[in-house]
């Protein structure tokens, strides 16, 4: 009975220890992308296929210029900027690259008029 009981907790450990191993791994896998604008001037930029939100926001910041800011992150999804007439736009995000187009489009025509496809990104391509 004792070799049972010895056996039991190490049985658990192994177990725990290999979920937490799939975890990390999965975590490991996450990617960021992030798009930043200027409503001033139009410009964009974007940062994609990083391991950290920061990383990817610093990368279309550097792209973009001084008078940028971030107007969409992602992790594991792909984010979309429209710019129409005065420098209006719409920012999405989704898993889908399609639902992603659609919505940011919608954001933009219900901000402004002309407005056309600056940017698409996923975080892992």
């Amino acid at each position: 009975m004792k070799a049972g009981h010895a056996l039991a907790p190490l049985a658990v450990s192994a177990i725990v220890g290999a979920g937490l191993l799939a975890s990390r791994a999965a975590g490991a896998a996450d990617t960021y992308a992030a798009i930043a604008f200027s409503n001033v001037n139009g410009f964009s930029g974007y940062g994609h296929r990083y391991p950290s939100r920061q990383q990817a926001e610093e990368r279309a910041l550097i792209e973009c210029g001084a008078s940028c800011a971030v107007v969409m992150w992602v992790r594991n999804e792909c984010a979309v900027l429209y710019v129409g007439k005065g420098n209006g736009y719409g920012a999405s995000r989704a898993v889908n690259e399609d639902a992603a187009v659609a919505d940011a489009e919608r954001q933009c025509q219900a901000h402004t008029t002309a407005c056309r496809l600056r940017l698409m990104t996923c975080s892992a391509y």
